[in-house]
């Protein structure tokens, strides 16, 4: 269970909880499901054992979860302008022209048939084959910190190969079946219709091994540093082969000791390669092979697809490359502090208002922090 919150802390959320109901209001058209979007973020912020229907109920004084229930599976208000407000409040309180956005997964895992999505799967959260649902996220971090930005829910092919299932769990019949990566795509696209303000895209090779995520990219200007297979082919001097081949033969002086960043035991180092390819995009972009070796295993390896700036060292690009922990850290703390595997709803819209809020709700803890951060800096700058 997370810490108790200090009496300092539960002001902040309050304070800070008045200003989100406030931007959020014009989402809801009466009067009562502005409070109850209210309700429902204070009991996700709320030290609640599990965020069920049961216990927010509980927590927010009613006598059954119906209340709860009712506000997220059945009353009339739009999952996406509430992530369209999410987009900017992100931006307003941790917003950089540096940015970098990172596409992850996560799994929730579930019993039963009846939950939109639901699958036995391969869930990264259990490392196995699972009864799960899949999320697909992206996050936003910057020098002041990080949250997530949306979200996606896969449908697996046999979910749009029965549609009586579909309407089952209030899937809308507009919705085919999209890979993860496509669902990647969507986000990102709102992201730069939004004006998110980004120089990086981070993902793993799920994503990073789509062609057509790449090309989005190069044709935004925007950098990436995305991991791909092994397998994965590549033209560089002269040959076309896989990358792990290309790789085997590189000198010994083209590999430098360098961290990635911080962990929880200090430094991250590996060793790092890196060859440039290909001639220059219109946007002036660089492409190249980042390689990481692990210092204690040479043979543990892993590849990226790099698009930068000409004149980004390679420090800066294993800077970017490292930089995907921080969405691992987000799905630790929304599920830990605000409840985002905790819901025990079955329809495709309540998945999306639940996991929304949540986001929000962790979001709001990120503003508090480096609003925090910042007022604690400038006592010390006027010390000084």
């Amino acid at each position: 269970m997370a810490r108790k919150p200090t009496s300092r802390e539960v002001s902040r959320w309050h304070e800070e909880l008045g200003n989100v109901s406030e931007q959020l209001s014009d989402r809801f058209v009466r009067p009562e499901m502005k409070v109850r979007c209210e309700i429902y973020l204070e009991c996700l912020l709320a030290q609640v054992d599990r965020k069920n229907g049961w216990q927010l109920a509980e927590y927010a004084g009613d006598a059954s979860p119906r209340n709860i229930q009712h506000f997220i599976g059945r009353a009339k208000w739009d999952a996406d302008q509430v992530r369209d407000d999410l987009h900017g409040y992100v931006v307003s309180h941790i917003g950089d022209p540096d940015g970098v956005l990172i596409v992850d997964e996560t799994g929730f895992l579930k019993k039963g048939t009846k939950s939109a999505g639901v699958a036995r799967q391969y869930s990264g959260t259990a490392g196995r084959i699972e009864n799960s649902q899949i999320g697909v996220f992206m996050a936003y971090r910057s020098r002041k910190g990080h949250a997530l930005l949306d979200r996606e829910l896969y449908l697996p092919q046999a979910w749009m190969d029965d549609r009586p299932r579909c309407h089952e769990a209030r899937i809308p019949d507009d919705i085919t079946f999209a890979t993860k990566p496509e669902l990647a795509q969507r986000m990102l696209e709102r992201a730069f219709e939004a004006n998110v303000p980004a120089s990086w895209v981070v993902a793993d090779e799920v994503y990073g091994s789509d062609s057509n995520l790449r090309r989005l990219l190069e044709k935004q200007g925007i950098g990436y540093v995305v991991t791909v297979a092994c397998n994965q082919h590549l033209f560089l001097n002269g040959v076309r082969d896989r990358v792990d081949n290309h790789v085997k033969d590189l000198p010994k002086n083209a590999w430098k000791k360098l961290s990635c960043g911080d962990g929880t035991k200090g430094k991250r180092y590996y060793h790092w390669a890196y060859q440039e390819f290909g001639s220059l995009t219109d946007a002036g972009m660089q492409s190249g092979l980042l390689v990481r070796r692990s210092i204690t295993n040479p043979d543990d390896l892993a590849y990226f697809f790099t698009s930068s700036p000409v004149g980004t060292t390679i420090q800066e690009l294993v800077t970017i490359a490292g930089s995907r922990w921080a969405i691992e850290e987000c799905f630790e703390q929304a599920k830990q502090e605000t409840g985002l595997d905790e819901y025990e709803v079955r329809s495709w819209h309540a998945w999306y208002r639940h996991i929304t809020l949540s986001m929000f709700a962790h979001a709001m803890l990120v503003a508090i922090r480096s609003k925090a951060n910042r007022s604690s800096k400038k006592r010390k700058s006027l010390t000084i």
